[in-house]
């Protein structure tokens, strides 16, 4: 027997139409993150090159750069500050169109590339993986036009969609993708929605792929847990992951409040003086770490794994200081790909002391700890690890590593970092 219903709506043209603005813009949003993901290998390139000449341009070149980065994102780019993500939450929440137009549009998605890309050209410490999420939310939310949503939770698919398929696409790992919409986006949207998102994000990936190859994020990292006492080093990349994870996120809650006192109110109504003061930092962290603490991590990460850590003393706390710095500036980034540097940074310093595991092993387990801590994720975190590394050997103490990390970060810190800016995100638009 045909069921008559699911065929008229199977052949309906207006289902189709929306199927094709679903499909059509994830893999726009898969092609936007990898021309992303390329030009901000570029920005690495051409940040190092200026170190080449001398290594004390960073001194000029970081402060003027920083500043320039907040000047144009308060000028000509408002919304676009920060890691996009709180920008991306809040919006699923906001039915007038009005106030979505000032957190995802085609001039913040632009204007969110062309900064964080010169932000990089800088040397700062942020990921592009946050603003690809705005980005690709943006770019979803303006197809809206080109079809006649019926359901609310049509147009909070779009931005679901968008902003999973631009982690999927920019990590090159669907299945992350996948969990980033359900644990981060959005806990629940309807079995018709969600069937479109999944979709979607398979679109994307299928983009990314496509244009780059079936690449590994951090290359194969084929290690294990070794013993059963190896389980001793998940506790304690667990307790050091999440107790910094947690740290970090209260630090940027705190610094979202504002801060009080004569400093504070210096920050608020000098914003770009406050910027350059902050490439200042940067460029000292960057003497003190050899150069290692500039841009994303994602070049010494795979050195660290492949090479060990020689030269790379205290990696992790720089770092760590070097992205804090990087956030409160105000420029536009992410901290998904510094928070994983940061944490392989924890993890080479404790295999020193973890010798009967080995220190691969170590530096994942450190980089799901932090990263866990930090974004109290821990679904999203152990996927996108597992999947950036292609090892499957560690898929239950990465699991427990990213369980055990969230619970600690959340005596830390005990709201998630990206729910907190988005619902001040959302007081200040209010």
């Amino acid at each position: 027997m045909i069921d008559r219903p699911y065929l008229k709506k199977l052949l309906s043209p207006q289902e189709w139409l929306l199927r094709l603005v679903f499909w059509g813009g994830a893999i726009i949003v898969g092609v936007a993150a990898v021309l992303f993901a390329l030009a901000a290998q570029l920005g690495y390139k051409y940040f190092h090159w200026m170190l080449s000449i001398s290594p004390w341009l960073a001194f000029v070149v970081m402060p003027a750069g920083l500043a320039l980065c907040v000047w144009l994102s308060i000028k000509f780019f408002p919304g676009s500050q920060g890691s996009g993500i709180p920008q991306t939450i809040a919006a699923l929440q906001i039915e007038d169109e009005k106030r979505l137009s000032g957190l995802l549009s085609l001039r913040i998605a632009i204007g969110k590339m062309a900064v964080t890309f010169l932000a990089l050209c800088c040397g700062a410490s942020v990921g592009r993986e946050g603003p690809t999420v705005q980005i690709g939310a943006s770019i979803m939310y303006s197809l809206r036009r080109f079809t006649h949503f019926t359901q609310p939770n049509q147009m909070r698919g779009l931005i679901i969609v968008g902003g999973a398929a631009g982690v999927a696409a920019a990590f090159n790992t669907p299945l992350a993708g996948i969990a980033f919409a359900i644990e981060e986006l959005s806990r629940s949207f309807e079995q018709r929605t969600n069937g479109l998102v999944l979709t979607g994000i398979i679109f994307a990936g299928l983009a990314s792929n496509a244009i780059l190859g079936n690449y590994t994020y951090f290359g194969t990292i084929s290690t294990s847990l070794g013993s059963a006492g190896g389980w001793a080093a998940v506790l304690i990349c667990s307790l050091i992951g999440g107790l910094a994870g947690g740290l970090f996120s209260r630090l940027l809650i705190s610094a979202g409040a504002g801060w009080g006192g004569a400093f504070g109110q210096w920050m608020q109504s000098r914003p770009v003086a406050f910027a350059a003061g902050c490439g200042i930092v940067l460029a000292l962290l960057g003497i003190l770490s050899g150069h290692h603490t500039y841009g994303t991590g994602y070049e010494e990460v795979r050195d660290i794994v492949a090479n060990g850590d020689v030269g790379y003393m205290g990696y992790g706390l720089l770092k760590f200081l070097a992205t804090l710095v990087s956030y409160l500036s105000g420029i536009p980034g992410g901290i998904f790909a510094p928070s994983l540097a940061i944490g392989a940074g924890f993890g080479t310093s404790l295999s020193h002391l973890i010798l009967f595991v080995p220190a691969n092993t170590v530096i994942v387990l450190g980089m799901v700890a932090y990263f866990s801590g930090v974004t109290q994720a821990p679904l999203t975190t152990f996927i996108i690890v597992m999947e950036m590394t292609n090892n499957h050997e560690l898929v239950l103490p990465l699991m427990a590593t990213a369980l055990i990390a969230n619970g600690i970060s959340r005596i830390v810190c005990h709201e998630p970092l990206y729910k907190a800016m988005a619902e001040r995100f959302l007081h200040q638009k209010s």
